[in-house]
């Protein structure tokens, strides 16, 4: 009778034997996905689809061994964008996936180039696609996750975050931001993969780049495991003669050993032989072998070899530190252009893919067939796959409920206040309740949190770290402003000044209730100017649908003393332009009070998503008024008129944010010459934009009484009237305006870099203040000069 020990080993060598079939099952369907997109479906436009077959074959080792065998269903996995097709083929067999959208590979509504959350039915974590950031969003996905178990609000066991990284990847500055900040704050249970197959786009990467891997995972207290030789090449290694093969190996450069690997084992033998041959031991080791296995065994490296790879994962996955895994590959391994420098888009002809074909054993027409040329009966690979225990629980996606959001948020208001005061106001009145929706919100910045308000709401919640740490100076009794305690309780996360990791960290906080299944209302701040330094992984969040708060501030020229460098012109259109995110720009902080809480519910909806908050540090006078709720819904739509034009107006201004004194005394020095002006405040060009656009498609699709915000507020503006916009900004942000109903426009704002100065001196600059706005409208009113203008310049 067998003992346990050979069963256990005789089940493990099954279940190898099936995951070996399952990688071939798994390269021919990510290979043919890419050849049938662009040699077997028909092509309306000639365009070459794509598809990236080399960077494909050298993961299916990798990610067979992750998905089939190493992972839970509480892992989470960025799957590096190129390697988008073996993961829909993995999907498939897992029955995720569909023929159609494999046939369909990207092609409309097909399986998405990249990994997508929002586009792909296949069960994606995290989407991928610009470089880079998928492999940070998993490192502070893993900081989401360390967050909610702090507080208790874990489910089950913790997962890993992984990446799979692509070695010319690492080239991407962001990643090593976030190796920066995961190391500040004691990241855990983050694996990176490197696919270290030595071959970038242009080029083969440079020699020796491990070591500097190894080196800089190594000093952010990583641990690193080198996955660089196969079980051919270790058993190799123990014959005689070994010891040189792996001296050559180890000194061949990668160029080399990537030109020899296209060329075949015939290749691989001479080049051993020339270098090594006169040596009897390794004479004879190349010689017992034929040129196919002499290839196979130069090619056996260790991100190929699956029973190494199972076993490197199985071991980190008993401790919680984090880890990169080096795993040596070929790119293309597997297919007639593997290691050619130039596969990394090129695709194999009609005729490869036939022999391709011959070898896998895949008859024509059944090239789809889920188990096609494989020896195992159907039955049985079926049962191995539905015992996967990464999707031994069915869908991994959550849901959770809307965290209720009070009917209005309190504001202390003063008669003087900017709009970035009121909102440190509101978060503190906020950090003062003891509710549900107090606690699920957590705050983060880069290194600016006390320079946009935060300060109050820290003192009051905390700084999150998974310790306790004191703070110094109020241990020592030193006078501070502000109490630097950090411990779980806290509900701010600090973080280093890298907008990049903002962004990344504020999508995976934005995620949480469908990654981790507990909802989080996640808001962050920085300074408007730098958005657009992070600007790649805010796109990022918005594309996978993360859900949050951003406030940014100071808007426009209103920092005017800090210059250029500190001025943000573009950020409006940014705010319009991006996908998934609502733009607001209000004046007063009662506005503000009416937006961030439409913007914490907004955050929640199934139909919703991000708001984007652009602030003022400019102090401004407040208006006495009492907002209802019909006002409340106007300044959420986009726009409300302060001043209703009259019958006979001649000109209405139309102003967004802080210009609002500039806007209100324009209209006083106009009204004094000019009859029934109005004054339109603009809290968000972007709804207005959209609601305006949304409402001009339902028409064309036959809603013929579709009417939008913007075109009621504009039907009180005579044909004849003409508009002057204002906005610190780009005047494109409100350019659009006269388009509604067909009045004469002209659009104030700001075009260049400012020069350091006053507010006032800055606004005289651009023309945006009250004499420059008045100007405007006389040049669009030609008639009787308005008085009291003072000469340009």
């Amino acid at each position: 009778m067998a003992s346990i020990a050979e069963k256990t080993a005789e089940t493990s060598a099954n279940d190898l034997a099936i995951l070996e079939e399952l990688e071939r099952k798994i390269l021919w369907l990510a290979t043919w996905t890419i050849h049938n997109a662009n040699h077997v479906r028909p092509s309306t436009d000639g365009l070459k689809v794509g598809g990236h077959q080399a960077s494909s074959a050298s993961m299916a080792t990798i990610m067979t061994a992750l998905y089939l065998k190493a992972l839970r269903p509480e892992d989470r996995v960025a799957v590096k964008p190129h390697a988008s097709p073996i993961f829909h083929a993995i999907q498939y067999l897992f029955g995720n996936q569909t023929r159609a959208k494999l046939e369909n590979f990207r092609g409309y509504k097909g399986a998405q180039s990249y990994p997508s959350r929002t586009k792909d039915i296949d069960d994606v974590d995290f989407s991928t696609g610009s470089v880079g950031l998928g492999v940070a969003q998993t490192l502070f996905a893993s900081l989401v996750q360390d967050y909610l178990t702090a507080k208790g609000l874990g489910h089950g066991p913790e997962g890993k975050m992984i990446a799979l990284v692509g070695d010319a990847e690492m080239d991407e500055g962001n990643i090593f931001e976030a190796l920066l900040e995961g190391w500040k704050h004691g990241l855990r249970n983050t694996w990176w993969i490197v696919d270290y197959n030595r071959q970038s786009l242009d080029a083969v990467v440079r020699e020796g780049l491990w070591e500097r891997f190894e080196s800089i995972f190594r000093s952010f207290g990583w641990d690193v495991v080198i996955l660089k030789y196969g079980r051919l090449q270790q058993a190799a290694f123990n014959e005689p003669g070994g010891q040189a093969l792996k001296d050559w190996i180890d000194s061949c450069p990668n160029q080399l050993y990537s030109a020899l690997t296209f060329q075949g084992g015939k290749a691989w033998r001479k080049r051993l032989t020339d270098d090594l041959g006169d040596q009897g031991a390794v004479s004879a080791l190349l010689e017992r072998r034929t040129d196919d296995e002499l290839a196979a065994l130069m090619g056996n490296l260790g991100g190929h070899d699956l029973p190494s790879l199972v076993d490197a994962f199985e071991a980190a996955r008993g401790h919680d530190r984090p880890v990169c895994f080096i795993a040596y590959t070929i790119k293309g391994f597997g297919l007639p252009l593997a290691g050619h420098k130039d596969n990394h888009a090129g695709l194999m002809t009609p005729t490869q893919v036939e022999s391709l074909r011959a070898r896998h054993g895949v008859r024509q027409g059944h090239e789809w067939d889920r188990f096609e040329g494989l020896a195992t009966p159907a039955a049985t690979l079926e049962g191995f796959l539905k015992a996967v225990p990464f999707i031994a629980h069915g869908p991994r996606r959550y849901e959770a409920a809307p965290v209720p959001v009070p009917a209005a948020l309190d504001v202390p208001l003063q008669p003087a206040m900017s709009t970035q005061q009121g909102f440190g106001l509101l978060l503190n009145e906020i950090g003062k309740r003891d509710d549900e929706f107090a606690r699920r919100i957590v705050t983060t910045s880069p290194d600016v949190t006390v320079s946009t308000n935060l300060g109050a709401w820290v003192n009051r919640r905390q700084l999150f770290a998974r310790e306790e740490l004191t703070d110094t100076f109020r241990k020592e009794r030193i006078p501070s402003t502000y109490n630097w305690e950090f411990s779980p309780k806290g509900q701010h996360m600090e973080l280093g000044i890298a907008e990049m990791n903002l962004f990344t960290m504020l999508s995976a906080l934005g995620l949480s209730h469908s990654i981790f299944g507990e909802r989080l209302l996640p808001v962050g701040t920085l300074y408007d100017p730098f958005i657009e330094r992070g600007l790649d992984a805010l796109n990022y969040a918005c594309y996978q649908d993360a859900r949050f708060i951003l406030a940014a501030t100071p808007s426009g020229v209103t920092l005017a003393p800090e210059g250029g460098a500190h001025q943000s012109i573009a950020t409006p259109l940014i705010g319009m332009a991006q996908d998934g995110l609502a733009s607001f720009e209000p004046a007063f902080v009662d506005e503000l009070a009416v937006i961030l809480r439409f913007a914490f519910a907004h955050a929640q909806a199934e139909d919703g998503g991000s708001a984007y908050l652009r602030l003022s540090t400019r102090t401004i006078e407040q208006p006495r008024r009492t907002i209802n709720a019909a006002l409340a819904e106007e300044i959420v739509q986009g726009g409300y008129w302060l001043r209703r034009p009259g019958p006979n107006a001649q000109v209405v201004v139309a102003y967004s944010g802080a210009l609002a004194p500039e806007a209100i005394e324009a209209v006083g020095l106009i009204a004094e010459d000019r009859r029934d002006v109005g004054l339109l405040a603009v809290t968000s060009a972007d709804r207005l934009h959209a609601g305006w656009t949304q409402a001009q498609r339902s028409r064309e699709a036959g809603e013929y009484g579709a009417r939008a915000h913007v075109e009621s507020l504009l039907d009180a503006v005579p044909a004849g009237c003409a508009l002057v916009t204002v906005v610190d900004g780009h005047p494109a942000t409100l350019a659009w305006l006269g388009s509604v109903h067909g009045h004469r426009s002209r659009a104030l704002g700001v075009e260049h870099f400012g020069q350091t100065g006053t507010i006032a001196d800055l606004y005289r600059h651009f023309g945006i203040d009250a004499q420059g706005i008045a100007r405007a409208a006389q040049a669009m009113t030609p008639g009787r000069p308005i008085r009291h203008l003072r000469a340009v310049g």
